[in-house]
């Protein structure tokens, strides 16, 4: 399993953010500007390329926090 520190470099790459921003393992998914339905795909594909783990949509429903999702990649 990735440190946060090194999983939240993934998650910003799989994001593709726009606009630079800080992201910590406590920040909430939701109050993100671009999160929607293509940051979603891109997580999802992360998860496959770089943990070979399948995700799905119902998974990040449940997610609140960058550190949920990095629960997931365990």
């Amino acid at each position: 399993m990735d440190s946060i520190e090194v999983f939240i470099e993934k998650f910003t790459g799989a994001v593709d953010f726009q606009n630079q921003i800080t992201i910590e393992a406590n920040s909430d998914l939701h109050s993100m500007p671009e999160w929607d339905s293509l940051a979603a795909l891109g997580v999802i594909v992360m998860f496959s390329m770089e943990y070979n783990k399948t995700i799905t949509g119902e998974n990040l429903r449940k997610c609140q926090t960058v550190a949920d999702l990095h629960k997931l990649s365990a």
